[in-house]
């Protein structure tokens, strides 16, 4: 896990539950550094600068897509 790089940070757990959901149908290789510690204390995310993801570095272009698209495309009622 050394190898893998931090390409996005959240401040709370429920950030998250799509990216994960689409990155596991993609068979993308991550974890979220942080994530049982901030939904157990939502506060914490400020002192532990927030939930990190960190996935493998030939992933990038790929994340860094899917996340663009998230941002532009999610409409969530």
């Amino acid at each position: 896990m050394t190898e893998f790089i931090t390409v996005a940070t959240f401040n709370f757990a429920y950030e998250i539950a799509v990216l994960k959901s689409v990155l596991d149908n993609r068979e993308i290789e991550y974890f979220f550094q942080n994530e049982n510690l901030i939904a157990i204390d939502p506060l914490a995310s400020f002192a532990y600068g927030g939930i990190h993801l960190k996935i493998h570095p030939n992933d990038i272009e790929v994340v860094k897509d899917i996340l663009n698209d998230l941002n532009t495309n999610l409409d969530i009622v």
